[in-house]
């Protein structure tokens, strides 16, 4: 399996779109970059990706969410807040962030299809998946 492991170069899930020009807007407006492929378009920030899809199916959209693990929530959340994006995009209004339950902080944001990201970080000190050390770093 550890061949397996090595051979992948990537892993992405398929979103879907209610309307695909408004979400890539949104996307972009988040800050990631938008690369129309014709009925599908990466969103990519860094080295990080998903596919969006020019394809609605409510009960699938609506009970979709990915998580988004970040270093700085704070720093994510002031520009969230700054994006109103319940006005421009009669969305939800995003969470301000808080600690959940399970122990990582978030803020949660609704995409114009329902879509519900846990933008998320850890506890100080808590290691990242693959750290050794025991270090969050």
């Amino acid at each position: 399996m550890t061949e397996l492991a090595a051979s992948i170069e990537s892993l992405r899930a398929f979103v879907l779109a209610k309307d695909f020009d408004v979400s890539k807007r949104f996307y972009a407006d988040l800050g990631f970059a938008v690369r129309d492929l014709g009925g599908l378009a990466e969103v990519r920030m860094g080295e990080h990706a998903f596919l969006l899809q020019d394809h609605w199916v409510a009960a699938w959209a609506e009970n979709c969410m990915l998580t988004l693990m970040v270093d700085d929530l704070d720093a994510w959340w002031r520009h969230i807040a700054a994006l109103d994006l319940g006005t421009r995009y009669g969305v939800r209004p995003p969470t301000a962030p808080e600690v959940k339950p399970w122990g990582l902080r978030e803020v949660n944001v609704l995409d114009p299809a329902g879509v519900c990201w846990h933008i998320a970080e850890r506890p100080p000190g808590t290691p990242k998946p693959g750290d050794r050390g025991g270090s969050a770093g």
